[in-house]
């Protein structure tokens, strides 16, 4: 890769490090007003995957001064042990935040897991009280992931009104959420999905691509307008050579002499989620202790006055 080339890679792991620097401000400034952020991670099973998720959502929780509190449970634990666990954990003044790592396994309902999280508390924005939020534009705890890919690209960017974006890809985790808030910047969205016709053709004209099908090299040049910002969110692992690899949903080497600007795989979106998960602990803690005021407030109001 020469110097040009190098020059539209989108450096994933250096804007995370510059968010976990902001948070762990934020945290300093918490800390020194008598409330310390705290991340409470639900880990059930022993998918290999998810121990290491889980270890480094930890360790930049350390990194950024929060509190993280770590509950392992058995693969064969009941819904109703993850649910009592979840409860205490809601009903837990001093956790701030709740993240249960997924997958969950095969006998234990998803949905039914992540609706049980307090939304106050729901710091991977999977609860439907902030996927609506979002849908309608209210300030709510959004998924990190997609959360993310927007600071990347406000950071290369800057405005992004009258963009058209489009996102390939139409997950609860990632496409619609994206899609949502790319909306709420003001850019044209369009999501291409299995049942889209003539999906290359549309995506040519994306001035913003983001892939997040979960399909290894998919997106190759035939998919790329000239001068496209590409953020790919795909991590997909694969056999080559003799040995495994991480690949995006794009074919990287194919789209980069077309693009501005495209993050790698990986290095790209990867680091940005942590961070993101980090700046949503720090938000609930913050809005927690402001709803708690509210109503503290309004308890002393009624004692003085019923």
């Amino acid at each position: 890769m020469n110097t040009q080339q190098s020059d539209k890679l989108i450096d994933g792991k250096a804007a995370a490090a510059q968010v976990i620097e902001e948070v762990a401000a934020e945290v300093a400034t918490l800390k020194a007003e008598g409330l310390e952020p705290a991340l409470a991670v639900v880990l059930i099973g022993d998918d290999p995957a998810s121990h290491v998720y889980v270890r480094n959502k930890v360790l930049r929780a350390e990194q950024a001064g929060i509190r993280s509190l770590e509950f392992r449970m058995q693969a064969d634990s009941s819904a109703e042990a993850v649910l009592e666990m979840i409860a205490g954990l809601n009903a837990d003044p001093r956790v701030h935040g709740i993240l249960v790592q997924l997958p969950l396994p095969a006998h234990i309902d998803e949905r039914l897991v992540l609706q049980a999280i307090d939304p106050a508390k729901d710091v991977d924005g999977f609860h439907s009280d902030n996927v609506g939020g979002l849908s309608q534009g209210r300030p709510v705890l959004t998924p990190c992931t997609p959360a993310g890919c927007m600071r990347l690209l406000r950071d290369r960017l800057g405005d992004l009104a009258g963009k058209h974006a489009v996102v390939v890809g139409r997950s609860n985790i990632v496409g619609k959420p994206m899609a949502a808030l790319l909306l709420a910047a003001d850019c044209s969205v369009t999501v291409l999905h299995s049942r889209s016709r003539e999906p290359q053709a549309l995506s040519r004209q994306a001035d913003i691509l983001i892939a997040a099908v979960g399909r290894p090299r998919m997106i190759d040049a035939a998919w790329i307008k000239p001068g496209a910002v590409v953020i790919d969110v795909g991590i997909n692992r694969i056999e080559e050579d003799g040995r495994t690899r991480l690949v995006g949903d794009v074919d990287f080497d194919s789209v980069l002499p077309l693009v501005s600007a495209i993050t790698p795989v990986p290095g790209g979106v990867g680091p940005m989620t942590i961070a993101l998960l980090m700046q949503n602990t720090v938000t609930a803690a913050r809005q927690q202790r402001k709803q708690a005021a509210a109503r503290s407030a309004e308890e002393s109001t009624c004692l003085s006055t019923c």
